[in-house]
């Protein structure tokens, strides 16, 4: 083994044991699955180093709000929370790198992942055959736009992710679950949001908790509350 693989190696079990299982996640399946899908080789190479650290990591240069890799214990904590099945149908919203999707997708039958930059996309798609994850879709648009247009053909959803924060839930998104189905998304504003994972109970019916609280950047072009001025 190499220098630079045991490095990676030795990092990994650092993550996991000093900053995953800290943050009370301790399934077994989700524990194993972060050692498996290697996350350096979704991070651009000037921080790759960083890969397995406890923060954010830029995904454009120069620097973009809001385009990064999320704490590897922000992704941990919520596929733990999903507790996803292997006949799941997921979407995903904010790809990113395509890190997530990839945990999604060992994880479910079939996942939909929705990225607004073209290039960040295309990214993506190579970094997910290059992972040999067979079962994910990459669909470049705006998920903000046109009441969910683009995810609209693949639903109902068992599984929800927005891999960034909103203002509030948008309820169009909500009504693309099935019953039974599972939305995770980080609502509220800075300095205080709230991890929100919303359950569909009925035709007409959600149950909601927020078990933890995080800060993450926003999604782009999803609506924001009036703000009174004086």
């Amino acid at each position: 083994m190499s220098a630079t693989a045991f490095d990676f190696e030795k990092a990994r079990f650092n993550m996991i044991e000093q900053q995953i299982r800290p943050w009370e996640v301790l399934d077994a399946t989700v524990l194993a699955l972060l050692g498996q899908i290697k996350r350096e080789t979704f991070v651009p190479p000037a921080y790759q180093a960083l890969a397995l650290s406890d923060l954010e990591i830029p995904l454009s240069q120069p620097a973009v709000e809001g385009e990064c890799m999320l704490a590897p214990k922000v992704e941990a904590r919520t596929l733990q929370d999903l507790a996803l099945k292997p006949t799941d149908n997921v979407l995903e919203i904010g790809t990113g790198s395509g890190y997530m999707a990839a945990l999604l997708g060992r994880l479910s039958r079939q996942v939909l992942t929705l990225e607004i930059n073209p290039a960040l996309a295309e990214t993506a798609r190579a970094n997910l055959a290059r992972a040999g994850v067979g079962n994910v879709q990459v669909k470049t648009a705006d998920a903000a736009a046109g009441r969910f247009a683009p995810c609209v053909s693949e639903a109902p959803y068992d599984v929800i992710v927005l891999s960034g924060s909103v203002a509030e839930v948008p309820a169009d998104l909500l009504e693309l679950l099935r019953v039974g189905g599972r939305l995770f998304a980080v609502v509220g504003d800075e300095p205080i949001m709230r991890a929100t994972l919303v359950q569909r109970t009925g035709e007409a019916s959600y149950h909601s908790e927020q078990p933890w609280d995080i800060v993450i950047p926003r999604l782009r072009n999803f609506p924001e509350p009036t703000r009174f001025r004086f």
